[in-house]
């Protein structure tokens, strides 16, 4: 095997795999390390694919025991084989990742197994269960991603205190599960279980779930979850836990600040994402990190040390998979002298509950913090025939526009199938197109994406047709 490369990935999650893949397709030698044999990294095995199995496996059943019946579907009692459950979602990893083998031998990258750490800009060392091996590029890539934060007071035991990767793994189905956080992480988790018949009790520090998100959306979140064995807990500060008789019982102090006791079979923490560069040893390549831990990049990806870019998670912003695949293309392209890009401003984040959530572009609060002005159209589930028809009546389409212009400043959805939806509405922003636009589109009939062109509709004149 050689060891001099034209780019070495440090890190095989969506950011890094893509840009090894991108890589390799600009005729680049390309090598990927990653600590551990499988490919893909927290997403493909303990994130965005295992969550998002058990959470469809979960909705079928949810939607056995609910809404079957209103369907004129008789099933007799219905109940959970779990452990098949769980090896569903071990085979869906299997296959995905195998899919990632396959696409590095197709395009002749390296893999490289162990734990990186670098000796100076142009070199690292990779320690493979002790047999370490060093190897040489022009240029790299950190890759590198986030492990779950914990509270100091709290560790993770993996039994009682448990992290998104303990959630996922779980060997039986918990009668009561205690959420702390009420972000994506916490709320897509708890929904597994409480569809499965689980007590979840969320306890979140601020005043409402999901905060970086429109605040309507969680508003409406919070009252669908609620009819589906949740209990929330706002603006609840957690100080500290105690395990007895294999119970946990986490103690907060409540908005009144009163001592408030929630117990449980276990406490999932979710409180945030810290920045996975243990043992890099960036220092010797002249890479920088904040005071935070996350690596420091200028506009171009690139760090203190021009041949040294970082990608996703482990330089900060919005924590999500996509955006590491597109800044994984952006970093490769900018090497190769290419001209990429990356609009931060469209793109999208999803909430994989039901309903779903989804966003793009500027909410109604950061809109009102900048001191802009903008219009509103708004368009709900229960005007759509589509919905009615599939019983998915919950939730609405929210447009926000320039009252000037008109272009768009930002679409908020909650219902059926928003993770789809929102598409639209970032190749709509993308292309700087106004609330109108959307509105004189055809849009197919009886689709849920109705309400977009309905809500474009309200926006641009107060004009919708189906309501």
């Amino acid at each position: 095997m050689s060891q001099e490369f034209d780019l070495i990935v440090i890190g095989a999650g969506p950011g890094g795999y893509v840009a090894g893949i991108r890589a390799a397709q600009l005729g680049m030698k390309v090598a990927v390390v990653n600590k551990y044999d499988n490919l893909g990294g927290t997403c493909l095995n303990v994130g965005c694919i295992p969550s998002k199995a058990l959470l469809d496996s979960s909705e079928l059943y949810h939607q056995a025991i609910e809404k079957f019946e209103v369907h004129g579907i008789e099933t007799g009692k219905v109940k959970v084989d779990f452990g098949k459950m769980l090896k569903r979602k071990e085979d869906v990893i299997s296959n995905t990742v195998a899919g990632i083998d396959y696409l590095f031998k197709k395009n002749n990258i390296t893999k490289i197994t162990g734990h990186a750490s670098f000796l100076d800009k142009n070199s690292i060392e990779v320690d493979n269960n002790g047999k370490k091996e060093t190897y040489k590029a022009t240029n790299f890539i950190i890759a590198t991603g986030s492990k779950p934060t914990e509270l100091p007071f709290l560790k993770y035991d993996g039994k009682h205190v448990i992290s998104s990767t303990d959630a996922l793994k779980l060997e039986k189905i918990p009668k009561e599960l205690i959420v702390i956080g009420g972000g994506v992480i916490g709320l897509e988790l708890g929904s597994v279980y409480g569809r499965l018949g689980t007590k979840v009790t969320v306890i979140e520090f601020m005043d409402r779930i999901l905060p970086p998100m429109d605040a309507e959306l969680g508003k409406t979140l919070q009252r669908s979850l609620k009819k589906s064995n949740f209990e929330f807990h706002l603006k609840t500060k957690v100080t500290g836990a105690k395990v007895s008789r294999n119970k946990i019982t986490v103690e907060a102090e409540n908005k009144k600040g009163e001592v408030v006791t929630f117990t449980g079979d276990h406490a999932l923490v979710c409180v945030g994402r810290r920045p996975y560069t243990d043992s890099l040893n960036a220092e010797a390549a002249g890479v920088e990190l904040d005071e935070r831990g996350f690596i420091k990049v200028n506009d171009h990806l690139q760090t203190a040390s021009d041949n040294i870019y970082a990608i996703g998670d482990v330089i900060g912003g919005m924590m999500l998979a996509h955006k590491a695949e597109e800044e994984g293309v952006f970093a490769v392209e900018h090497i190769a002298e290419e001209i990429p890009h990356v609009n931060y401003n469209t793109i999208p984040g999803v909430v994989y509950t039901w309903p779903e959530v989804a966003s793009v572009g500027k909410s109604e609060q950061d809109l009102k913090e900048a001191g802009k002005e903008y219009k509103v159209g708004k368009f709900p589930f229960k005007a759509s025939g589509r919905a009615r028809a599939a019983e998915e009546t919950e939730g609405f389409v929210k447009v926000l526009a320039d009252p000037e212009t008109d272009e768009i400043l930002g679409v908020h959805m909650i219902g059926p199938r928003c993770s789809d939806m929102i598409s639209e509405a970032v190749v709509a922003m993308e292309y700087k197109a106004s609330a109108e636009d959307i509105a004189t589109i055809v849009h197919a009939h009886p689709t849920f994406t109705e309400a977009f062109k309905e809500a474009s509709l309200m926006a641009t004149a107060d004009r919708a047709i189906h309501i």
